[in-house]
């Protein structure tokens, strides 16, 4: 697990910094914060039903709480981008995920305004953990001043771990500036 990990983050470095050698073109960056809410499923535990005599899952759920945690992402060509988050939550535990993300961003001539379509992986760090998660979505990017962007963010998918599937849901905003 441990070199799963350590590969992972080696070739997740290098596609951040080795694609603009590849390319040899310019790229941009934009950074800043997110600050939303991330709500996530929980699964119900099994439980031992004196009256009836049966096994019966009981206790799932919904459990909510923030999210808030730097963002960073190396745009290619006005079209195509790289983001990697590190999101901290507040749910029980404190799970804090490390989250990379292939991102489009679809033009539209003359609008200040740039909706996109994201997907990628996750890591979650929590007891009895690292989880994985596909998390995918998309939101838009509202221009405030020259370079500093207001995104409407919404994320969701499923996160895998200790023999069960829960879901995911994070509705973020925040403050980006761009740097060109």
């Amino acid at each position: 697990m441990k070199q799963r990990l350590f590969l992972s983050s080696v070739l997740l470095l290098l596609m951040v910094f080795g694609v603009n050698m590849m390319y040899a073109q310019k790229v941009n960056w934009l950074v800043g914060m997110r600050l939303g809410l991330s709500l996530v499923s929980t699964p119900g535990a099994d439980a031992y039903n004196w009256q009836t005599g049966k096994t019966e899952t009981v206790g799932g759920g919904v459990k909510a709480g923030f999210q808030f945690g730097p963002t960073a992402e190396v745009i290619f060509s006005k079209t195509y981008a790289v983001v990697e988050n590190l999101n901290i939550n507040t749910q029980t535990g404190t799970p804090i995920e490390w989250q990379s993300l292939f991102k489009y961003y679809f033009n539209i001539k003359g609008s200040t305004i740039k909706p996109y379509a994201q997907a990628g992986f996750s890591l979650i760090f929590i007891t009895g953990g690292p989880y994985i998660s596909i998390p995918f979505g998309g939101g838009a990017l509202f221009q405030l001043a020259k370079n500093v962007y207001l995104p409407a963010d919404l994320i969701f998918g499923p996160i895998f771990g200790g023999g069960t599937t829960v879901f995911g849901v994070e509705v973020t905003t925040g403050i980006r500036y761009f740097f060109d």
